[in-house]
Parts: structure tokens; C-alpha cells; sequence
């Protein structure tokens, strides 16, 4: 049984290195709101939306009195839209986006996720018009976040989805308020049905009726830890890590299941994946440097993530049996101190960053790009990413923001954690011809293995 004095020893970390539970998610099935009549299925949906989360923001902030850990976000995931809405031939795509967001803002939660399509085999007509409606659903809403997948290790990528995701992202940047409509829009390869983490959170078929999972954030934990033995080996670093990442993943399964337990639902989840944020000590940037690198970005820089991420997830397993998600390093730029000073530097690039994801938890996140930035061109950024998830059977995404009317180099501020970037250059050299092929990239032989 865990008990408070299980994190008696976590309030260092707390205190100096800014351990918090990045969110708190509660997954919500909708399938049993599907109906013919799209407005009684928006209104089922909102009714139980609103009835099982309604003491989650309370339930969170009361735990978070109690234990004095910091819980930053309080979350909604449900099951993909394109899912539920397809049962009316008449689903208006965008009411359902504001149903969401009027859903999550009576419970006082901060996000929702699940405005999204399974596309990764093929698209269905409410897929398709799912699709469509991204634009305008998240450029109209606050706190509504999509995500689409567009491949699989065992059914290739759909290149078709690949090309379309490529226009979608460039027409959402282009809206008014589409800096924000794009940051919150995400295109997976082997998407997760328990993400707890936005923007790609959705709560998967497979899932139970109602749970709750959480999201653990210790860049600065592991930062000390490394720290600590300046002279260490590999091998010692990576032990070091390994016991920090416990200590983080034991934090987050108690906090997770005591708010279960409150809320009546089940416990789900622990992703154990370090997610940083703009302010100083809580960057994943910084604890490779700790490892010896004058800034990331230079050569070994993937070696350390390799280290770090691999010894996360050892210490992680051996702290809690229900851990899933993502789990890993997080490497977005504008939500990390590090990353940002790197990208404006010129000390990472992106294409150094699609090396690196090869490694981290999910792949090229939350990156200003310049706002003319060609459709296809974005949509062989989501193709080259999906293809390491595809190839290597971990989960990619693709997360960039085409800036419009600001120049390279600038920098574009996001706000809250979503923090600011610099607009990072891309290759000026045409996509467009390989993304008109169209069709899908097939299925790698290893694969299959029935």
C-alpha cells in the first residue's frame, strides 16, 4: 500500500528542483452518445462530460493541498470525435468542438483532447469531414485540441492523410488566432489511447468507461541527480537516473490513485514522460547538458537522449506496474528554457531535432516555423516523422506553428506553458511533387508477426 510517507523524501525536489504532476487527465468514453440526431448526441455527451468531471478540479486541487505537490493541469480527454459524431449523417463537426470547450470550461478543467480521427488504414466519411472542420473548430474554441493519426507500425502511413494533415496545419495558422489554434493541434504515427498529455490526448476505444491517469514532470530532478556525480560513467549516470525516475513515477502513481479513488472511476495510468516548461530548472535541454555537452545540439547530443530516456523508463517500470502513455523525454522548443536559448542560438536545428526523435517521447513539438512555409513542405515533416515511428514502433508526432508575418529568427510568444519560440528555418528546397504521389507507404515487413 503507498502512503503519504512514501514522498516525505520528495520535498527537495518540490522545493529546489520543480517536481509537480503536470496533469491530472480523466478519459472519458462518449461512445455510448452516439445517435442519429447530432444535437441529442451533443447534448448526451455534455451531460456526461459534465456529471463525471464534475469534482475533478476539486478533487485535484484538494490532493494537491494535502500532499503539497504542485498539480499544473487539470484535463479532459474523450474518445475521438469522428468516432461518436459519425453515427449522424448531418454531425456538425464544429458544434462538437464548442460542446467540448463549453463542456471543459463548466468543469473549470484547462484542456480537453479528443477532437480527433484514426486515419492511419484509410478515412471514413465522418473522418473526412472531422478532418475538414479543424481549422475552424480550433481557431473558435479556448481549450478544445485535436489530433489526427496518420500511421502505424502495422498499417503503414496513410500518405493521403499525410498530404491533407500538411494543408489543415497551414490553413489553421492562417485564421485569426491561429497561432494558438495550431498549438493545439498535433499528427501522430502510432498514437496511444491513455496519452494523458495535450495536445494529443484522446481516450482510446479500448480504454474502460471513465479513468483517471497522470502526467509527471522532473527535468530538474534528474538535472541534480546528474549533477551530482560530475565524474560518473555512463553506466553509474545512468543508475543516478534510473533512481531519480523512480522517486518522480512513485510521486505520480499515488497522487493517481488517490484521486481515483475520490472521483469513484479507475485508476489508469502513470506517464512518467519529462515534460519541461519555459522557466529556469525545469528543462530537459539543461540535464543533457549536464552530461557534458557545452549546448545541445552538438555532436552526442542524441547519445544523451538515448541514456536519459532509456534510464527514465527502467526507473519509472520499477516504481509502478501502470505506466504507459508516452513515457519519456519530451523535447518541444518553446516549452523549454533550454531549447528556446539553443534554437535562437542556432545550436540546434530542425533537422537535428527529427534525429533526436528518434530517441524522445514523441517528436518535432511545438515549433515556430516561417509562416510561408509550404503546405507540402509541412506535410514531409509529419511523412519523415511518421516513418521513424513507423520504422522503429514507437510513437511520433508532428506539433509545428506556422508564424505567420513574423520573420526568422524572431521570436512568437505562446503564452502560459505553451511558452515562445524562435521562428526556426526549414529547407527551402520543394516537397511537392513526392507528397502528390499520394496512396500509402506500406506496412514494414518486421511487423508482422502473427
Amino acid at each position: 500500500m503507498h502512503n503519504v510517507n512514501e514522498i516525505l523524501d520528495t520535498v527537495n525536489m518540490i522545493a529546489q528542483d520543480k517536481l509537480d504532476i503536470r496533469t491530472v487527465t480523466m478519459g472519458i468514453s462518449l461512445l455510448d452518445c452516439a445517435d442519429s440526431d447530432d444535437a441529442k448526441a451533443r447534448a448526451r455527451a455534455y451531460e456526461k462530460i459534465t456529471r463525471l468531471a464534475a469534482n475533478l478540479v476539486e478533487t485535484a486541487q484538494s490532493i494537491e493541498a494535502e500532499l503539497g505537490i504542485p498539480i499544473i493541469n487539470k484535463r479532459i480527454s474523450v474518445t475521438p470525435i469522428a468516432l461518436v459524431a459519425g453515427a449522424s449523417e448531418k454531425a456538425d463537426y464544429v458544434e462538437w468542438a464548442r460542446m467540448l470547450d463549453s463542456a471543459a470550461k463548466a468543469v473549470g478543467v484547462d484542456f480537453v483532447g479528443g477532437f480527433s480521427a484514426l486515419v492511419e488504414k484509410g478515412a471514413t466519411t465522418s473522418d473526412q469531414r472531422l478532418i475538414d472542420a479543424i481549422p475552424e473548430a480550433l481557431t473558435s474554441t479556448d481549450v478544445v485540441c485535436s489530433s489526427v493519426n496518420i500511421g502505424s507500425s502495422r498499417a503503414g502511413i496513410n500518405m493521403d492523410a499525410v498530404k491533407r494533415m500538411g494543408e489543415v496545419i497551414a490553413e489553421t495558422a492562417h485564421r485569426p488566432g491561429g497561432l494558438l489554434g495550431a498549438a493545439k493541434l498535433v499528427v501522430f504515427a502510432n498514437s496511444v489511447g491513455d496519452n494523458p498529455f495535450m495536445a494529443g490526448a484522446f481516450h482510446g476505444v479500448e480504454m474502460p468507461e471513465c479513468v483517471v491517469s497522470v502526467g509527471v514532470s522532473g527535468p530538474g530532478v534528474i538535472k541534480r541527480a546528474i549533477d551530482s556525480v560530475p565524474e560518473a560513467s555512463f553506466n553509474e549516470l545512468a543508475e543516478i537516473v534510473k533512481k531519480a525516475a523512480f522517486k518522480v513515477t512513485r510521486t505520480g502513481e499515488i497522487v493517481g490513485r488517490m484521486a481515483a479513488k475520490r472521483l469513484g472511476v479507475q485508476f489508469g495510468i502513470v506517464d512518467l514522460s519529462l515534460a519541461p516548461t519555459a522557466e529556469v530548472g525545469d528543462s530537459v535541454a539543461r540535464a543533457l547538458e549536464a552530461m557534458g555537452l557545452e549546448r545541445i545540439g552538438a555532436h552526442g547530443t542524441t547519445a544523451a537522449l538515448a541514456l536519459l530516456n532509456d534510464a527514465v523508463k527502467k526507473g519509472g517500470l520499477m516504481a509502478c506496474s501502470q505506466v504507459g502513455g508516452l513515457s519519456g523525454s519530451f523535447i518541444p522548443v518553446s516549452e523549454d528554457e533550454g531549447m528556446i536559448e539553443a534554437a535562437r542560438l542556432g545550436a540546434i536545428t530542425v533537422s537535428k531535432l527529427e534525429a533526436m526523435t528518434a530517441i524522445c517521447s514523441v517528436g518535432l513539438d511545438m515549433i515556430a516555423i516561417p509562416g510561408e512555409t509550404p503546405a507540402a513542405s509541412i506535410a514531409g515533416m509529419i511523412a519523415d516523422e511518421a516513418a521513424i515511428g513507423v520504422m522503429n514502433s514507437k510513437t511520433t508526432a508532428v506539433r509545428v506553428i506556422p508564424a505567420v508575418g513574423v520573420p526568422k529568427g524572431e521570436m512568437v510568444e505562446f503564452g502560459g506553458l505553451l511558452g515562445q519560440a524562435p521562428v526556426m528555418d526549414v529547407s527551402p528546397y520543394s516537397s511537392e511533387a513526392f507528397i502528390a504521389r499520394g496512396g500509402a507507404i506500406p506496412a514494414p515487413l518486421h511487423q508482422f508477426k502473427n
